[in-house]
């Protein structure tokens, strides 16, 4: 079913990651989907991976949508105006809005205190985490909203309810992601009036490309890594948050959501759709009750 057939996508920093699984299943709804990001086959981002938006637009269009690459750079406002501009002038209007852009893993400096951690690092991750996304929202939002029910997703790592309970092991890192959460929460405010929808998003333990390579497997023997760490049974695909930004944006309903807090795995068993392996991973009740609780790996009713 092409369910949003018509509808015109932005997947802000799409390059890889949750990004591409979103790009990705927003074109195999049939979305016309634009992909941004700074890594093109002819240049690299300061990220120096081998991901492209080339790459991930291929996808979209080899799922069954539209891809199309635009280098941007989500912190240079005259590049992102540039952008919003030519989605409006090649498709007249903008349906749906994923902001994703991160890029920021290399610069975390993982337990050590805010006064020892390089501040240069911690800064300019916080630049590639929040003011990525305003930008982004400044430019894209005045199109967005000339039709109703417009969706804004801002993507971030750990639900409000989890992220206000637990400290994210780094002051930067954890000023990251619980301010978009409460970026998605203040958008919710604003483009109500409009009839359009604002929310936050988070993948589980995601298996992105970093995250594969870290534990030396591919998608395909993903399940081997459980040798070294058991806990990453609890794993998902990118495709598994990309399932849950299409299945929002196909919902007549969205609105019900507005401006809350949301998880691949909660959207799960709202909407029924499963991962790629047919299975329905709940991370965040999984690392609650199991992991955090000190208890043995066991995924069983978790996934």
């Amino acid at each position: 079913m092409k369910s949003l057939h018509g509808k015109i996508a932005l997947v802000a920093g799409g390059t890889r990651g949750a990004g591409r699984g979103i790009a990705i299943e927003l074109g195999a709804a049939g979305a016309t989907v634009y992909v941004t990001g700074r890594t093109t086959r002819a240049e690299r981002s300061e990220y120096n991976r081998p991901e492209t938006i080339e790459e991930t637009a291929e996808l979209v269009t080899k799922a069954g949508g539209r891809g199309i690459a635009i280098q941007t750079d989500h912190l240079i406002p005259e590049q992102v105006q540039a952008l919003i501009e030519r989605i409006e002038q090649e498709q007249g209007r903008l349906d749906i809005l994923v902001n994703d852009i991160w890029g920021a893993e290399h610069l975390a400096e993982w337990h050590v205190p805010v006064w020892e951690h390089s501040l240069e690092k911690g800064l300019r991750m916080l630049r590639l985490a929040i003011d990525s996304h305003l930008i982004t929202s400044h430019f894209a939002l005045p199109l967005l909203i000339k039709n109703k029910n417009g969706l804004i997703i801002e993507m971030t790592d750990g639900t409000f309810e989890y992220n206000q309970k637990n400290y994210r092991i780094s002051m930067f890192y954890d000023q990251a992601k619980t301010s978009i959460n409460r970026m998605a929460w203040a958008l919710a405010q604003e483009v109500q009036p409009y009839q359009c929808t604002a929310v936050a998003l988070t993948p589980g333990w995601m298996r992105s490309e970093i995250m594969l390579e870290h534990f030396m497997v591919k998608e395909e023997n993903w399940q081997d890594a459980a040798e070294r760490e058991p806990h990453f049974l609890i794993s998902e695909s990118p495709r598994y948050v990309g399932r849950a930004v299409a299945a929002l944006a196909a919902d007549p309903q969205v609105m019900r959501f507005n401006g809350q807090s949301l998880s691949s795995g909660q959207l799960a068993q709202v909407y029924g759709f499963t991962d790629v392996d047919g299975s329905r991973p709940d991370c965040w009740r999984y690392l609650v009750e199991i992991m955090d609780a000190g208890k043995p790996a066991n995924v069983s009713g978790y996934r």
